[in-house]
């Protein structure tokens, strides 16, 4: 059994980025993806901003060979890019050759396909196409996505909310642990849809400026789309190819306070759990942690606990920390995902990419996120109660907590072993 599972290869696509590069390239400018909606007619444009992937659904499946199709969602699509990309940097031609598996998580499923049934059926309930609504469950983007990249050892879907893709991480992780799986792709796939839009406008904890994660002014969080899919092996396999390792995945955990239906709990119970069983798994002590993506959607109710369960946790010496959502938007099932290449990014260039909106610190904390880029060797900007250094990033902490209190986090740390 393998008592490593390594990162050999990362894909995304989001509001900033269509590609590994690209992300990169925005991360690095400090450049947003948040602004008006374009891709979609509803009451709320240029009312409240998102954060879109700039490809067309018909520049999407051209790209992919698939022009002339009409039975893919955008979710699928999303995520067949982006696994196909982190395919490639694995630099892996024949997913046969060893046993792998694909593990992907959504949200939102084939929605975006759903809302254009709904509407021609409301127009004319004769009119009404099945092929528009058979691809609205979740597992449908999977299959897809899994046929795609000829998959079929073992696949399956993930929807545990916000924490989906960290918690398909934890799952292919297991898996290949177990010796059950040689490799696994592993992440996360959501598009935006008027039915996410209006959803989370009705719990108003939309905010009509863009996201401030960890600002006292918060209003609410920024709906995203995109995916990000990551490939996991085995020690054996990489020793065997001689594989490049990009990072490894050295512990994780996952917690449910069952607080409240949408709310964290007010003390960061589940938060507390989840980050302390990831940093014990990797046997860590927090004071190794160098730095956390937090989960800041940029609600009141998440940053607060979030913010409680970090202070308790790391207590007087709280790593820098930042939320990346004001860059994608919160991107739902493909969060975790997202985040954990943003993680890994940090880790190869050793960087910390800013919280961006914050301006003013929150009154219930005394820690406050960077807010400038940060490169390890040159001066960070940090609050005077948190602790910061020059020394090399090695281990990042990333948490993604959903509704119903499913709380991951993930430590993805430098390999050692290269």
């Amino acid at each position: 059994m393998s008592k490593k599972v390594f990162i050999t290869g990362i894909g995304i696509i989001c509001a900033i980025g269509n590609n590994v590069e690209e992300t990169l390239k925005s991360l690095l400018a400090g450049k947003s993806g948040i602004g008006e909606i374009t891709r979609f007619n509803t009451v709320h444009k240029g009312i409240i901003p998102m954060a879109e992937v700039k490809l067309s659904t018909p520049e999407l499946l051209t790209e992919l060979g698939h022009a002339d199709s009409d039975s893919f969602t955008r979710t699928a699509l999303l995520g067949m890019k982006a696994a196909k990309e982190a395919l490639k940097m694995a630099g892996i031609q024949n997913t046969k050759e060893y046993k792998t598996g694909l593990i992907s998580a959504t949200t939102v499923g084939g929605m975006d396909r759903s809302e254009g049934f709904y509407a021609s059926y409301l127009a004319d309930p004769g009119s009404g196409r099945l092929r528009d609504v058979i691809n609205h469950d979740c597992g449908d983007s999977t299959e897809r996505i899994a046929h795609e990249l000829d998959i079929s050892d073992f696949v399956t879907t993930i929807s545990t909310a916000c924490s989906s893709s960290v918690n398909a991480m934890m799952f292919g992780s297991n898996l290949i642990k177990t010796g059950q799986l040689d490799r696994v792709v592993v992440g996360g796939t959501d598009s935006t849809t008027r039915f996410t839009l209006n959803g989370f406008n009705t719990l108003m904890i939309l905010d009509k400026t863009g996201c401030h994660p960890f600002d006292d002014n918060r209003a609410g969080l920024t709906l995203g789309e995109g995916a990000a899919y990551l490939v996991l092996e085995s020690e054996d396999v990489v020793r065997k190819e001689q594989k490049k390792v990009l990072a490894e995945v050295s512990g994780y955990g996952n917690a449910n306070d069952a607080y409240h239906q949408t709310a964290s709990s007010p003390e960061g119970t589940g938060a507390f759990l989840a980050m302390s069983k990831a940093i014990a798994m990797s046997g860590l002590l927090p004071a190794d942690i160098d730095y956390i993506n937090v989960h800041g959607t940029g609600t009141q109710n998440n940053d607060l606990s979030e913010g409680i369960a970090v202070e308790r946790l790391f207590g007087e010496h709280v790593p820098p920390f930042s939320s990346t959502k004001g860059f994608t938007g919160h991107t739902l099932g493909a969060a975790g995902a997202v985040e954990a290449v943003i993680s890994i990014l940090s880790l190869q260039n050793q960087v910390i990419f800013p919280n961006l909106g914050f301006t003013t610190p929150m009154k219930e904390l005394r820690i406050t996120p960077v807010t400038v880029s940060s490169q390890r060797g040159v001066e960070t900007h940090c609050d005077v109660e948190t602790h910061c250094n020059a020394s090399l990033l090695r281990h990042v902490l990333s948490n993604s907590f959903g509704f119903g209190g499913n709380n991951s986090s993930v430590v993805i740390s430098m390999n050692n072993d290269q």
